[in-house]
């Protein structure tokens, strides 16, 4: 190709390479009405270059070839101006509706195609020569149909932009009077530079100033958006602290929506909506937030707390709204600051966890000390009463024959109660460990059966167990061995004469091995079975006046959570009781 530049081809060169460098760091930078002014940016570069190159060219071929390059330009500028205009104004929905976003497209690629298949129909130019009237070679062009319905089309989109500017600059705030007022000087210029080159007044002949007048309205957009934006009202200071920030400021116009935010709102955001914030609603970026927006739509002054959900987690957000009145720069925006209360809630519900079990304990300890002090002593005072008497010969043989009884079950009772305090304030310790391993769950249950028939017999209770042999479970064992006995226990302590207990146990799917022991005693309240592992119940008489503790079941529970095991009981009154024991069978279930 043969070129000889010219100061006008050198110009739009030169501009053209500057402005296509500044659309990329703008586009890259940016999001919003300025991603889009960077397109435009980007179009308005090709537009340049290609008719520097054109300005330059000496033959026919090559300046057509060149035009067909910036028809690429040429046919897009105009629609990037349009959506910029549409962005900048609020009106950004109606080009994200796909048909009024395809019916641009396909526009912008017929009249493209036209151009670059010219030389079999004419449409859009009749004819194409070289002017050498001039300094340099240019194009000599006469129009055809296909020029002037895309001037048509070109004039609407760059009138409807304009129409927008104009109305949404006149309601905006004096701050930005100068950021404006140098946006609608720009959007002037290219209507009085094509304009006069289409009315024939070309001091330079066949020259289209029009690609220089897009290059200074670029530029002077660009000074509106970054001199008067980002270095006047919004400094760079601003930007870092506000990212660095922890809680979320959103900053809402009058339309309620984003015209800045900092990284920690973004945070709360789906990963889809991150990149579009400038310019959408809360409404479109929050879904869901029903009272939350209807606080916002009221300019309500307030907190108000909200629960939102991502791929980060969920987040509890106290929200405090503050609509800025009239002494303020802009009366009608809105700012919302987002703290994050996730962690100190956890901590609240944590500390109040610990405080109800902390509550329980010491209810329980005291309970503890009154059993030391009334149940566990008074036997050990007749006991000692007794044997006394004996040694001083107050009562026969024979009386102490009578009373052996009773003294026996005393002493069971209080064996069985310093038993059951000793394991439960061992487990309670501080680094009391568990010594856990494989054991035969049948071998335990036949030598809790065996411990227990003495009791049994006496009140012709029937023991049936169908423990299928080879059972075994991990788990510590003598841990395991008490829970068993004190419900073994309880169970012949609430049946009647001739009742019958029935031990079982099957595999369930979450394999454990469920343990049952079932019988059919008085059963039990519903209010002693919601306080049944609490410590809370008092301890009842037996079918025979046996007396308890109340504490075997407090072990019970405890011993079980300990083995990473579970245990359940249903009961009805006067049909009988059942109490099931889940317990794991291999290592990963604990």
């Amino acid at each position: 190709m043969d070129f000889t530049f010219n100061v006008y081809s050198l110009i739009l060169l030169l501009c053209g390479k500057i402005t296509l460098l500044l659309s990329y760091y703008v586009y890259k930078k940016e999001d919003g009405a300025v991603r889009l002014f960077g397109i435009m940016m980007f179009t308005n570069a090709i537009w340049s270059i290609a008719y520097g190159l054109e300005l330059a060219s000496l033959s026919l071929s090559q300046i057509t070839f060149f035009i067909n390059i910036e028809y690429i330009g040429i046919t897009t500028l105009p629609l990037s101006w349009f959506l910029f205009c549409l962005h900048l104004s609020g009106k950004e929905k109606w080009y994200k509706r796909p048909f009024n976003f395809g019916t641009l497209m396909v526009i912008t690629i017929a009249t493209i195609l036209t151009v670059w298949t010219n030389n079999w129909h004419h449409l859009y130019y009749t004819s194409i020569t070289i002017d050498n009237s001039n300094y340099f070679p240019m194009a000599k062009i006469d129009t055809g149909i296909g020029y002037h319905l895309f001037t048509i089309y070109f004039y609407i989109l760059l009138a409807i932009g304009n129409y927008l500017l104009f109305a949404k600059f006149r309601t905006a705030d004096p701050i930005y009077r100068r950021q404006n007022y140098l946006i609608i000087v720009a959007s002037l210029i290219p209507w009085i530079a094509n304009i006069t080159y289409l009315a024939g007044i070309r001091p330079l002949g066949n020259l289209d100033i029009t690609p220089f007048a897009f290059v200074a309205t670029t530029f002077l957009i660009a000074v509106a958006i970054y001199r008067f934006k980002l270095f006047d009202i919004v400094p760079i200071a601003r930007g870092k602290v506000m990212d660095l920030m922890q809680d979320g400021f959103v900053i809402l116009d009058n339309k309620k929506r984003v015209i800045d935010c900092n990284l920690a709102f973004k945070k709360y955001l789906e990963s889809s909506k991150r990149n579009n914030v400038i310019g959408a609603t809360l409404e479109e970026l929050l879904p869901g937030q029903t009272a939350f927006h209807r606080s916002i739509e009221n300019r309500y002054a307030g907190h108000v707390e909200l629960k939102i959900s991502n791929e980060f987690g969920v987040f509890d957000l106290d929200v405090d709204i503050r609509c800025l009145d009239n002494n303020q720069p802009n009366s009608d925006a809105t700012i919302v600051k987002m703290q994050d209360l996730t962690q100190f809630k956890k901590d609240a519900i944590k500390s109040k966890e610990q405080t109800e079990e902390l509550k329980r304990l010491n209810q329980l300890k005291d309970r503890i000390f009154s059993i030391i002090a009334h149940d566990l002593r008074a036997p050990l005072v007749n006991l000692s009463e007794v044997l006394k008497m004996i040694s001083d010969d107050e009562i026969s043989p024979e009386e102490f024959k009578m009373l052996a009884p009773i003294l026996s079950k005393d002493i069971i009772y209080t064996t069985d109660l310093l038993e059951n305090i000793l394991h439960w304030s061992r487990s309670q310790l501080k680094g009391f460990g568990i010594n856990k391993g494989f054991f035969d769950l049948k071998g335990l249950v036949v030598d809790e059966v065996s411990y227990h028939m003495p009791s049994a017999r006496a009140k012709n209770i029937t023991i049936v167990q169908d423990v299928f042999p080879g059972a075994m479970i991990y788990a510590d064992m003598l841990m395991i061995q008490i829970v068993i006995r004190n419900i073994l226990n309880n169970a012949i302590k609430f049946c009647y004469d001739k009742c019958e207990i029935k031990i079982f146990a099957v595999y369930t799917k979450e394999h454990f091995i469920k343990l049952c022991i079932e019988d059919n005693g008085t059963g039990m309240e519903e209010l002693i079975l919601e306080r049944l592992f609490s410590g809370e119940n008092q301890s009842r008489r037996g079918t025979m006046n046996e007396k308890g503790t109340g504490l075997g079941m407090v072990v019970c529970k405890e011993f079980m959570d300990r083995n990473d095991g579970k245990i359940s009981v249903s009961s009805e009154i006067s049909i009988g009781t059942k109490f099931c024991l889940y317990l794991p069978v291999d290592e990963s279930k604990s």
